[in-house]
């Protein structure tokens, strides 16, 4: 059954919170069919503070002081840009085991405008001590982060993706590790994050080009892992819905300079500096992509130039 990222997340919350009432979900107003059995069965684990998501991050802070496991949800960029300082100061400050889940990654919400896309969240959080942030590929892996969540210590940020996304993943997810090639490794490699592995996967598969596909799904990844992986690589593409700095394209060449590792990358992502004008674009996310140069035509444009370069 095809589901989306957070159902598959709640209902393996569900299952874990059987056995471990010290599991408790923090609703800012934001709901899921998942969540219904959950607030019917386990009333005692479930609070839902209003449109309030500040006083979420506070909530589950004093949950999780009080021995608890919390898990703090609403739309992606309300939980985290909204809540930048309580998430800076308590949860990560204090290194505690506080849980931000969010949906609404990129341009999900293509309907709802500026207000409600996440395009900087990740450039932000990842700069965060003591954060470990998930950037979920598909609904499998969402359902592995649910265990990720109860199981792992210190301060985490899930992100899921509004739509359903599945097929990608399978079996037990290496977070520690980060990262997954997708392909067999080549000397040409796309480098994406979330929603953006499953468009690089199609343009693969429909477009008769020569690269591979490493997904980078946990921030920060094991980068002597990453640095050893690089070897024999010799062009990257970064390809992200999100905004280009500070995001997944800036990760990897901190990491490339750090190891003082000469690749050169090109950075596709939302180029934001002219505003957010491109965001009320009717016809959906496409294009809304689109407005912002990166439409598909625009990826596979891209693409096709930079590996021709060798």
């Amino acid at each position: 059954m095809r589901q989306a990222m957070r159902d598959a997340y709640w209902d393996r919350i569900y299952e874990l919170a059987k056995n471990d009432r010290d599991i408790v979900i923090v609703s800012a107003d934001f709901g899921a069919p998942s969540l219904d059995k959950f607030r019917r069965d386990f009333p005692n684990q479930y609070i839902n503070t209003g449109i309030s998501e500040q006083n979420a991050v506070l909530l589950a802070t004093g949950l999780a002081l009080a021995g608890k496991k919390p898990i703090a949800y609403a739309i992606t960029q309300f939980i985290t840009l909204r809540c930048f300082e309580q998430i800076r100061i308590y949860p990560c400050g204090m290194d505690l085991p506080v849980t931000i889940v969010g949906v609404g990654a990129g341009a999900c919400y293509w309907e709802s405008g500026s207000t409600h896309h996440s395009f900087e969240q990740l450039s932000i959080m990842r700069t965060l001590p003591n954060l470990e942030t998930v950037n979920c590929t598909d609904c499998h892996m969402a359902k592995e982060a649910a265990d990720f969540t109860v199981h792992a210590s210190g301060p985490k940020f899930i992100q899921m993706d509004r739509e359903v996304i599945d097929g990608i993943y399978r079996g037990t997810i290496d977070f520690k590790k980060g990262y997954s090639f997708l392909t067999a490794k080549n000397e040409n490699m796309v480098i994406s994050t979330g929603n953006m592995t499953k468009e690089a996967m199609d343009i693969l598969n429909h477009a008769e080009l020569d690269f591979g596909i490493m997904d980078i799904y946990k921030f920060p990844v094991d980068t002597e892992s990453l640095k050893a992986e690089l070897e024999g690589v010799k062009n990257i593409i970064t390809l992200e819905e999100g905004a280009r700095e500070g995001g997944l394209g800036s990760y990897i060449l901190e990491i490339l300079s750090d190891y003082e590792i000469r690749i050169p990358v090109h950075r596709i992502a939302l180029n934001t500096y002219d505003g957010y004008a491109a965001s009320y674009n009717y016809g959906g996310r496409e294009e809304i992509r689109k407005g912002y140069g990166m439409g598909r035509k625009d990826i596979l444009r891209v693409i096709g130039k930079e590996f021709a370069r060798q």
